[in-house]
């Protein structure tokens, strides 16, 4: 796609003359892989090193926000349970990764287990705290900021098929270590667990499971962990293939 007079690609012009810096090259991506416009991914990545100073403080805020639980949660399972924190601090070492240059077999996993992650637990808060929590449960000021942060983790997953390589076995990696956590966080009672994140609809009383919420936040985790699997799995397909 290339640029033009309209508004959109004279605010990318704008930020490039101002601010400078590289951005990948556009890989000309199905929608599905790549569905920002270019020209707002060009600003993104101008802007890069904001966008990880803000994953940065949102990792900060969710450990904070995950605290209760870590107080009642054994700390071998510690790296379980803050998931949306761990998602954006993998993001934002993706994004520092590219910007620094660096793309070795580290960089192609931590580019993958951002994309995953994010993609992920993107999406799986924004339709549990829409259809499933109730949401007399969250103050609406926090419930609007849940909702919106975490849609934006989605959107912001897709920056990285821009300049990432996924590689099979960084994407290997990215899989086992989600299915992994949707393991043990719905369906294997391990040391004290499930450790899904825990929410007012859901008693974390082990005599009352299953319940229908219980069995629709589980559902939801698999369905984006298979959606996440079958992106990378296709952005590994259509860019390794050019």
């Amino acid at each position: 796609m290339g640029s033009d007079g309209s508004f959109d690609w004279r605010v990318d012009r704008f930020v490039s003359s101002h601010v400078g810096g590289t951005v990948p090259d556009d890989r000309d991506l199905p929608v599905f892989l790549s569905p920002i416009p270019t020209w707002l991914e060009n600003v993104a990545f101008r802007l890069v090193w904001l966008l990880v100073i803000v994953n940065v403080v949102g990792t900060a805020f969710g450990f904070y926000y995950y605290s209760p639980q870590f107080a009642e949660t054994p700390l071998i399972m510690w790296p379980i349970v803050p998931v949306s924190p761990l998602a954006t601090l993998y993001i934002g070492l993706s994004f520092a990764c590219w910007r620094l240059g660096y793309d070795g077999r580290v960089a192609q996993v931590v580019h993958v287990l951002g994309f995953i992650g994010c993609l992920k637990y993107g999406l799986w808060t924004v339709l549990v705290h829409s259809f499933v929590e109730d949401p007399s449960a969250v103050v609406p000021w926090l419930r609007q900021f849940l909702i919106w942060s975490h849609f934006g983790m989605a959107l912001e997953a897709f920056l990285v098929t821009r300049y990432a390589k996924f590689s099979l076995p960084a994407i290997s990696v990215g899989v086992g270590w989600f299915l992994l956590n949707d393991m043990l966080d719905y369906f294997v009672d391990a040391f004290g667990g499930p450790h899904h994140t825990w929410l007012t609809v859901i008693p974390t009383s082990d005599a009352v499971r299953p319940s229908p919420e219980f069995e629709m936040i589980a559902g939801f985790a698999v369905g984006m962990t298979a959606l996440a699997i079958f992106l990378s799995v296709w952005a590994w397909r259509t860019i390794d293939m050019r």
